[in-house]
């Protein structure tokens, strides 16, 4: 065959496991809006009229857990009494406690060191404007334009999920859209032809058009394609904390490490770490140095400096990947505190990474394109 497809998918803000995301980081949000130096690992998890907040925080912060909750689970639009999930009626449970003393140790801002082992990826390429995967770069366009037609139309609700597969030849170049999938939760008022009609009319085709696609030269088309989606949201599935680690980051198209990022303060090199090898994989793309790059660091707890950089340019870098390497550790400071430095990350930015995404958002401080590399 000379070519292949590959296929991400995103989720609504109304889809349980970000209700769960949202929810943590909405908590880390007031802790370090209080308090900069809070330490927090938030776990949240909803199911019908219920949800418990667990974790390890660590503040000078006085935060009313539940009215967080509550205010998170408003704005995302489960206000309807009787749809078995809302912000009013909703039960809300705390078990929260400090965080290890063992970690902290090593962990202070005398020391620095990193909150956990692991490793972490990021990546960029010339697909999208945004040095986003054009997969991924869809799906969450698609979640963007559906979310705002839920707030617009009152027979729409929050949970929903985009999936988008696009046909590429051999030498990686786009030749369209094979498959387009929405489906989201609606009103019983709302008739399941009526709803697909305006879904494709008002979602999918202005946003392929964006980017310079027609919604006629689709080859599938999908839209709720089982019928009735009326039944959602944390009633008709179960929502957790870092279940959506591949949503939240290049919908499969590069590597993933081992932790997800809601609920977590920047001294969890999980999330900011991340958030680094994006920004240093994005500026080695937007130098020109190569036109996709993948980026691995990892770290040891309690350590700060990482215990390896890995670039990786598929072949397509101009310069030799271990050169790239050596220019990163040249201007970068990869330590914890360095990456909270230079990314500004001691503040209450997270609940909207957990609703509208990490990576491919122009305003995020990890999307600017300022090293110089050349």
């Amino acid at each position: 065959m000379n070519s292949r497809l590959f296929t991400s998918e995103c989720v609504t803000p109304g889809h349980p496991d970000k209700v769960a995301d949202a929810i943590s980081d909405a908590i880390l949000d007031e802790c370090l809006r209080q308090d900069p130096s809070s330490r927090v690992a938030c776990e949240t998890m909803v199911t019908t009229n219920f949800c418990i907040i667990c974790g390890e925080i660590t503040t000078k912060a006085v935060v009313d857990y539940p009215e967080v909750a509550r205010r998170v689970i408003r704005s995302i639009g489960y206000v309807h009494p009787g749809e078995g999930f809302d912000a009013d009626t909703a039960q809300i449970q705390c078990r929260i406690h400090t965080q290890s003393p063992d970690i902290a140790l090593g962990t202070c801002d005398e020391i620095g060191g990193a909150g956990d082992q692991g490793m972490m990826f990021g990546g960029a390429c010339t697909q999208t404007k945004e040095c986003m995967p054009l997969p991924i770069a869809l799906a969450r366009a698609l979640i963007s334009r559906l979310t705002q037609q839920v707030k617009n139309n009152p027979l729409l609700r929050p949970d929903g999920k985009t999936q988008v597969t696009v046909e590429y030849d051999s030498q990686g170049n786009v030749l369209g859209i094979d498959t387009v999938v929405v489906s989201v939760m609606h009103s019983r008022e709302f008739a399941i032809d009526d709803l697909r009609e305006y879904i494709r009319a008002y979602v999918i085709a202005p946003v392929l058009e964006r980017y310079g696609f027609s919604l006629n030269a689709v080859k599938h088309v999908h839209v709720n394609p089982t019928g009735l989606f009326v039944v959602g949201g944390p009633d008709g599935d179960t929502g957790l904390t870092g279940r959506k680690i591949i949503v939240d980051t290049y919908g499969g198209w590069f590597s993933h490490g081992g932790g997800a990022f809601s609920g977590k303060d920047p001294t969890k090199v999980d999330r900011s770490g991340a958030y680094l090898a994006r920004y240093m994989a994005k500026n080695l793309v937007a130098s020109g140095l190569a036109s996709q790059v993948q980026v691995q660091l990892a770290y040891a707890i309690g350590v700060a400096q990482p215990v390896s950089l890995m670039v990786d340019s598929f072949g397509t870098g101009v310069i030799t990947d271990e050169e790239m390497a050596r220019r990163l550790l040249k201007c970068v400071d990869m330590t914890p505190g360095g990456i909270i430095r230079r990314l500004g990350l001691r503040r209450p930015i997270y609940m909207d990474t957990a609703l509208n995404g990490h990576f491919g958002i122009a305003d995020r401080p990890w999307e600017q394109t300022d090293l110089k590399l050349n």
